[in-house]
């Protein structure tokens, strides 16, 4: 029997896609869990540059923290004019509210939904989800609200990134509110300071129907954006 191959998303983002069998499956959801610091923004904004430079993919942003005049600032240092990008249609930056994300739900997509068919967004960041979980105190509505967000996401035909605002120390030590069990993919990116140096890393703790690399690896950023070293294992003073 032939084996069904997924679809695959490329990210284009230097070793990333070496890791997961040629990037994201196409209209997944993936969650990208890291600190302050460790590389998420920087991510998913490749994510996105990418996707509209080599696949003419339209990308779209949507944000509950960033300033649009700040995040086009501060990427422009890694050569994504996002201002030219907006203008030509190819790129929407929206900021959002947790709470109007929260009667998206009971409208059932509004103005993101027509966002997306009008410039046929293929690929999705939502920067972050934390905010939004955060609304809702106890468990059992949490994921109730996670189920029904998760559903319209689907229902929008895009590759979609989410990130999630928490420290990594390892793995053992993710909490991810249960998001593990709806999201196809889990990206863990570390920013860990020892003995006075920071190293940063990422890891692969779990990917839907692909053969993945399950080991901590190497990552830098430079002037280009995120690189990622698929040879260049990363061990912490936890992991010993």
């Amino acid at each position: 029997m032939k084996k069904f191959k997924f679809k695959r998303v490329q990210t284009h983002i230097p070793g990333f896609d070496k890791l997961t069998d040629g990037g994201f499956k196409k209209n997944s959801m993936n969650l990208i869990i890291g600190g302050a610091g460790s590389g998420k923004t920087i991510f998913s904004v490749a994510y996105l540059v990418n996707g509209i430079l080599k696949h003419k993919e339209p990308g779209m942003y949507i944000t509950f923290e960033e300033k649009r005049e700040e995040l086009y600032e501060n990427m422009s240092e890694f050569g994504w004019d996002l201002a030219k990008l907006e203008k030509e249609k190819k790129f929407v930056f929206l900021e959002y509210s947790p709470e109007r994300v929260k009667k998206l739900l009971v409208e059932g997509g509004g103005l993101i939904e027509n966002i997306i068919t009008k410039y046929k967004i293929k690929r999705l960041v939502i920067d972050s989800i934390t905010s939004f979980v955060l609304l809702y105190q106890d468990e059992l509505t949490k994921k109730e609200a996670a189920l029904s967000l998760f559903s319209l996401l689907r229902s929008w035909d895009c590759t979609t990134l989410l990130t999630s605002e928490k420290y990594v120390v390892n793995m053992d030590k993710v909490e991810t509110g249960g998001l593990e069990f709806e999201v196809d993919s889990i990206v863990l990116m570390y920013h860990i300071k020892e003995r006075g140096i920071r190293k940063r890393a990422i890891e692969i703790l779990k990917m839907r129907g692909t053969k993945h690399m399950e080991k901590t690896l190497k990552m830098d950023i430079n002037n280009k954006g995120v690189n990622v070293y698929p040879n260049k294992i990363v061990i912490f003073k936890n992991d010993a």
